[in-house]
């Protein structure tokens, strides 16, 4: 058992408080590729406890595992079959099980995707709802009549290419899909629908999970009008939500998901995880117009989502004006409400190659790492994060990823982010599995980023140690955030609590770079530096951060 886990009785105490989950952090385990037990080259729950030492040691607060569930696998389980199984090659319900004991048993939370907007077409609920139109679950999905040319109900696209809406046969009815023809959309306006799905969580919370990663947590309800999107002025077009070359950012996505109806359902939710102890949720809100908005609306008032998280720094400059205007932005609308940043995870390309060349890769990902760990809010850490793991280039035939490869070479999809973690250098495939195949490659450069070439001042140990650091001050925890700014290519905030208050100072640039600041009573904090004081103020190293304590 982890050494750090059993002597580390303040973070015990901190997780057993019914809002662990403020200030908690959250690191983001995707099964496929954490590591293979069976040798079969795809990654599975018990390999994922196997591995739970490492992820207690890194000191995290919790995990946060993507869909287990039963699927044909079409959407890599984001199209369930089965809300309430596993699917046999990631293991059993005994499996899950265990790794929940053994993660408890650590000090670790669990928290589960669940991915409730859509179902797989292979689901009871949707095989028994195509038949006709009368049968019980009939109006379980959103179905709707062609027009008279026998064209979809309306405009609205589908965020994995072409049209929302496929044709059935069956019913001779179009059914909407807001991803893949194979994940057909739930109709939430059906009470039934809620309740059942509401079931579902039941089920998890009755398991013993300890919150939930909530799939595109806006996109359960929809217009029941079916009016057609208008389409976005070109200069509002942006590339927040789906790639440039999709031309699902050209609507203004009024009708097709966002709804005000949205906040009932939330509401329900939480009733429902409020009869449990110490649960919590962090939403996906995907809304290239109105994210703030809706984050603000879907985490207010303390009975609905307990937070949720922006897209604003999953994409977007790696420059401090633009980090100081996202931060003001956010704490201007999201009042009451709290925050989860993530710099990467499953769907989008890893931040060192967003954001940094070969050369700066390492620099930049120490950089990032404090400055994400320094933010108020929850965090998400995805894992090889700290290894400082740069985007895979995956050949096309080896593509697997249905978005990648409809929008090739374009766009490439999310298999970059989504390749085997790297355990061992000299091992087979890294040390995640034996098998002659894994589901996708194993990089040759993430080998040389093995956990195991990890030791002295790598990524992985600074994650370590700032972790740690984070976890003694409350001020970094749970403080609030102030005197945001950028002074040219500095990044500057405070965070403080009743008893401490820390300067939070951070070169964005490739370039040594000196700030002009009054830093009289501002001592140095715990957190070693490189940063020299100057007599005008400080001068930073390239990529450098200075954390003071002001007095």
């Amino acid at each position: 058992m982890s050494t750090f886990a059993l002597q580390n009785n303040a973070k015990e105490k901190w997780q057993k408080h019914k809002d662990w989950w403020r200030g908690a952090v959250i690191y983001q385990i995707y099964p496929r590729s954490f590591q293979d037990a069976n040798g079969d080259g795809i990654g599975d729950l018990r390999g994922i406890t196997d591995r739970l030492d490492y992820v207690a040691d890194l000191g995290v607060d919790a995990i946060w595992l993507s869909p287990f569930f039963t699927s044909p696998m079409k959407d890599f389980g984001y199209d369930v079959s089965n809300y309430r199984d596993v699917d046999p090659i990631f293991g059993t319900l005994a499996d899950f099980d265990q790794l929940l004991e053994k993660a408890h048993k650590l000090g670790l939370k669990v928290m589960i995707d669940q991915v409730i907007s859509h179902t797989s077409d292979l689901h009871d609920w949707f095989e028994q709802s195509r038949q006709d139109k009368t049968n019980e679950k009939a109006d379980w999905y959103v179905w709707a009549d062609a027009k008279p040319d026998g064209s979809p109900p309306n405009n609205w696209l589908s965020i994995f290419g072409g049209s929302a809406w496929t044709w059935d046969p069956r019913r001779c009815q179009y059914y909407l899909h807001n991803f893949l023809a194979s994940q057909p959309d739930l109709n939430f306006h059906n009470p039934d629908v809620r309740k059942a799905l509401l079931s579902e969580v039941r089920f998890w919370l009755d398991r013993g999970v300890d919150g939930f990663r909530l799939d595109t947590v806006n996109f359960y309800v929809h217009d029941k009008s079916l009016q057609d999107n208008p389409a976005l002025p070109k200069d509002q077009i942006n590339s927040t939500i789906a790639p440039s070359v999709n031309p699902y950012n050209w609507q203004n996505h009024q009708f097709d998901k966002s709804q005000p109806e949205n906040v009932d359902f939330l509401i329900d939710l939480r009733a429902v995880l409020d009869e449990y102890d110490h649960i919590t949720t962090v939403g996906e809100i995907g809304d290239a117009q109105r994210q703030l908005e809706l984050m603000a609306e879907y985490t207010s008032g303390g009975d609905k989502l307990h937070m949720a998280y922006t897209f604003d720094f999953l994409g977007g400059e790696f420059e401090a004006p633009y980090f100081a205007a996202r931060i003001k932005e956010l704490e201007d609308i999201v009042t009451d409400g709290w925050p989860c940043w993530a710099f990467s995870n499953h769907d989008v390309v890893r931040h060192v190659s967003r954001w940094a060349n070969e050369r700066n890769r390492e620099a930049l990902a120490k950089l990032s790492a404090m400055l994400l760990l320094c933010l108020r809010g929850s965090v998400c850490v995805y894992q090889g994060e700290e290894l400082a793991l740069p985007e895979a280039d995956i050949a096309f035939e080896d593509l697997v990823d249905p978005y990648g490869i409809e929008f090739w070479p374009n766009f490439k999809g999310r298999d970059g982010c989504r390749t085997p973690m790297p355990w061992q250098k000299n091992g087979p495939n890294a040390g995640f599995s034996v098998a002659n195949k894994t589901w996708l490659p194993v990089p040759r450069a993430h080998k040389e980023l093995a956990v195991d070439q990890q030791e002295g001042r790598s990524t992985l140990a600074l994650y370590r140690d700032f972790l740690r650091f984070r976890q003694q001050h409350g001020a970094l925890r749970m403080g609030d955030i102030e005197q945001i700014r950028a002074i040219d290519k500095i990044l500057y905030f405070e965070r403080a609590d009743a008893e401490q208050r820390f300067v939070c100072i951070f070169n964005m640039s490739n370039q040594a770079a000196e700030v002009e600041l009054d830093l009289d009573k501002v001592q140095d904090s715990d957190w070693p530096h490189e940063a020299v004081r100057t007599q005008n103020g400080l001068k930073l190293p390239p990529f450098g951060a200075y954390i003071g304590v002001k007095g």
